[in-house]
Formats: structure tokens, C-alpha cells, sequence
């Protein structure tokens, strides 16, 4: 099933002295593992697992991924302000140990980047950033605001799947319970050591994630005092294939793979992030007008047959209408499953559409994201059902 999910054959050598391999990295690393690069840092793609067992290990017990988002820190008694400015959603009502979903627009309503805002302080936060210049973007819109922007040096690791839970809580000497809901976040020591910890992830799994303190964190005591306690409880490390599978049957987008600056949050599928009730914020005039027009350009996509990322997407007339921005294998729905985005915006659910698929059409339904849990009760620890 390997096959189904990446073609290594796409794979090509990559030096370590241009990018950040992080201090995770030698624990883990293998000569046969792959990496990509994201936010300038490497991150394990395969490290020879089997795709599908990891993804039920996922689902039925937990995963540990060392991720490449980059925070970055905005600090100072007019923080709150100028990121009301910058972002599309209000900022500034966020409760200190919380976290919030929202992204940034360029002036014509285009997407610049989405990632996970998480108040620290009063007048500290942290923008956990996908691939994108973030802290350049920052800095050429500070202007007059009494703010800093700095990178914290902090790096990530999650922990996923239904044992998650229990995993955090040892760590943190029972500090970690249920009191900690979904997308809330605060202080913990974890090996004597602080970190900061949210409970979030990549994965629509109950989860959480780890973030270190920079130069004051000891890597090894946290990686050693995680796998010490996870292990007998199931918990495997694995690159992204599993994680891969599990975002896109729930929905998540990815920066600069599923939208672009090409397209708006109403054409993603996003608008529920943008609140044009606020004052003037970067791209509010031409969100406003995006706002007016109907219909969608990125939905999912399933089919019984074979799909792979790129294909073609065509009408039953033959009329070539979009793409696959992803696609996988869905061990779950037992189907293959991806992103459509549309070169036009439009109601694209009533449309008969067809994929190309190794030199054959192929027939595929389009629904609406997620493809199951669209109410998210599974990372909010109310479903518990484990398939």
C-alpha cells in the first residue's frame, strides 16, 4: 500500500548546511529516511514505516511528529492592536492560554498565510507560521506600533491520536487534564524543564503540541523523557505520510499547496475567518467584494478508483475546469480522497465531474471538507469512539 500514498521516486538529495535540520533531528534520523523543507527547516516525510499500520496507530493509540511551524513572537503594549491590523479575525479579545485559527491577506483580498495564534501574555503573543515570510511580512507593516518581533528559537512537536492524553499527563506530572480543552494552551514542565504546550495538531485527533523555549530547552531529556513514557503505550514517531493521510481527511489546508495568493478565504472555503464587522484591516475592501460573490473554488473530492495530486479535473463534456491539489488513500472511508480547487468559483457539488488517472476518466463525487467529523468532536475529546 506504500505506493498509494508517496512516490518516493519524486525524491531528490538535499544539502543540511543551507537549512535548519533542528535538535530533534539525530534521534530520529535514519540513511533511508526522506525529508522536504518547510518555514527554511527540514522535516521527515517517510522514515520507513508502513503508511496504513501508522495511520491506524494514529487513530487508536498516538503519533509523534517533530514539525517544522515556526512561532514567531509579537510583544509590546500595542500588540494587540496592530495584529487586529494585520489579521483578518480580531486578535485582540483573545483570553491569555488560548489559541486561534486565523490567517492574513494581501490588499487584494489573496491569501499571504493562515497558522495558529496563541496569547502568551497580555502584550505577548506567538504566530505559529506554515512556509512564508511571516516575520518580514511583520516587520514592513510595524510602522509606528510599539511593538518587537522576534523568532523565539522554539520548535514543535506533536503528539496525536486518542492517548494523547495520557501521554501529556505523565509528562507533566498530572498537570495536563482535561481542564486543558481544545485550543487552549499554557505553561508546564516537562523533565524539570518549561514548555509551552497547546492542545492542537495537524491531525483532527485528540492532540497537542510541544513547544520548546530556545536555547533554555534540553532536547534530549525532552525527547528521551517522551519516548520513556509514551513507548509502553503505544506511542511510534513517523514522518508526515501518516499525518499527511489523517489532515486531509479532516479538512486542513496547507499553505501554498491547497491556496495560494491566487485565491481569497470565500474562494477556500475560509470566510468564516474573516470579520469584515471589524475596523480597517489589510485586505477588508476587497474582502468586502469577495464576500458578494457566490460560490467556491476548493472542495473535496473522492473516488473508488486511483488519484494522485496534480490530476486534471474535466466535465463531462470534456472541458478541463481544475485540479487535485491533494490526494490520498483514506483507510477509513476506504476510498481515495483529495482537494479539488476550480478555476472559477461556482456551486461545484451539483457538477458530474471526472479525474485524469493513468491516461483514463475516471468518475469522482464532489463534497464538501471534511470528509467526516465535521463538527470536530474528535479533537474536542467528545467522540471517543476508536475505529
Amino acid at each position: 500500500m506504500t505506493s498509494v500514498f508517496l512516490d518516493k521516486s519524486q525524491t531528490v538529495p538535499i544539502s543540511l548546511n543551507r537549512f535548519d535540520k533542528g535538535p530533534y533531528f539525530d534521534f530520529y534520523h535514519k540513511e533511508n529516511n526522506s525529508y522536504g523543507i518547510y518555514a527554511g527547516r527540514y522535516f521527515a516525510t517517510s522514515v520507513g514505516n508502513d503508511i496504513e499500520n501508522t495511520y491506524w496507530n494514529l487513530r487508536r493509540k498516538a503519533v509523534m511528529y517533530d514539525v517544522p511551524e515556526k512561532p514567531i513572537q509579537i510583544e509590546g503594549p500595542q500588540a494587540p492592536e496592530f495584529l487586529d491590523k494585520v489579521f483578518t479575525r480580531k486578535i485582540s479579545d483573545m483570553k491569555i492560554g488560548r489559541g486561534r485559527y486565523a490567517i492574513a491577506c494581501y490588499e487584494d483580498g489573496g491569501i499571504f498565510i493562515d497558522g495558529v495564534m496563541f496569547r502568551l501574555d497580555e502584550n505577548k503573543f506567538w504566530y505559529v507560521q506554515p512556509d512564508g515570510p511571516l516575520e518580514t511580512w511583520l516587520k514592513a507593516h510595524q510602522k509606528n506600533f510599539d511593538i518587537k518581533i522576534t523568532d523565539p528559537s522554539s520548535r514543535v512537536i506533536q503528539i496525536q491520536g486518542p492517548l494523547s492524553k495520557e501521554i501529556l499527563s505523565k509528562l507533566t506530572n498530572g498537570s495536563i487534564n482535561d481542564e486543558l480543552k481544545y485550543y487552549h494552551s499554557g505553561f508546564y514542565k516537562i523533565s524539570n524543564q518549561d514548555v509551552y504546550v497547546s492542545r492542537t495538531g495537524w491531525t483532527s485527533e485528540l492532540g497537542y503540541e510541544i513547544y520548546t523555549l530556545g536555547k533554555k530547552t534540553n532536547y534530549k531529556n525532552i525527547w528521551d523523557s517522551i519516548i520513556e513514557i509514551g513507548s509502553p503505550l503505544g506511542l511510534i514517531f513517523d514522518g508526515l505520510e501518516s499525518m499527511d493521510v489523517r489532515r486531509i481527511e479532516a479538512g486542513i489546508l496547507d499553505n501554498n499547496t491547497d491556496f495560494d495568493s491566487s485565491i481569497n478565504p470565500y474562494e477556500a472555503g475560509l470566510g468564516s475567518l474573516v470579520d469584515l464587522s471589524r475596523d480597517d484591516f489589510i485586505g477588508k475592501k476587497s474582502l468586502e467584494l469577495a464576500s458578494q460573490k457566490q460560490g467556491k473554488k476548493l472542495f473535496g473530492i473522492t473516488s473508488d478508483h486511483h488519484m494522485t495530486h496534480s490530476s486534471k479535473v474535466f466535465l463531462s463534456n470534456g472541458q478541463d475546469v481544475g485540479y487535485l491539489t491533494a490526494a490520498t488513500w483514506s483507510p477509513t472511508l476506504k476510498k481515495y480522497v483529495g482537494y479539488v480547487r476550480f478555476d472559477y468559483s461556482g456551486s461545484w457539488i451539483d457538477f458530474s465531474v471526472k479525474v485524469q488517472s493513468q491516461e483514463k476518466l475516471i468518475d469522482c463525487e464532489i463534497i464538501e471538507l471534511p470528509f467526516f467529523d465535521k463538527e470536530k468532536l474528535i479533537p474536542k475529546g467528545i467522540d471517543k469512539n476508536i475505529p
